[in-house]
């Protein structure tokens, strides 16, 4: 099986993997190789990697994956702490 040509929802299921785990996974893949990409760009790789119709849906939930991997997330209490002292 050739998941280049046969990628498609029924191919990976058959595989016993999800869309969401798929996604998730080859977004973050995606977010080490090329960081800046603008969320048109990341549509456009989304649409190369998964040309099946079947798999369109989920092109927002890539986009969404690939921003939060070249996103750098700030703990909940140091972010509190650095907006504290913004504002004084």
């Amino acid at each position: 099986m050739d998941l280049f040509t046969e990628n498609r929802p029924e191919t990976c299921a058959s595989l016993g993997l999800d869309c969401g785990t798929c996604v998730q996974r080859c977004a973050s893949s995606t977010a080490v190789v090329c960081q800046d990409l603008q969320p048109s760009g990341a549509y456009k790789v989304f649409h190369q990697l998964y040309p099946s119709p079947g798999c369109h849906p989920m092109a927002e939930a890539f986009v969404r994956a690939y921003q939060e991997a070249v996103t750098p997330s700030m703990p909940v209490m140091r972010s509190a702490r650095v907006s504290a002292a913004a504002a004084a």
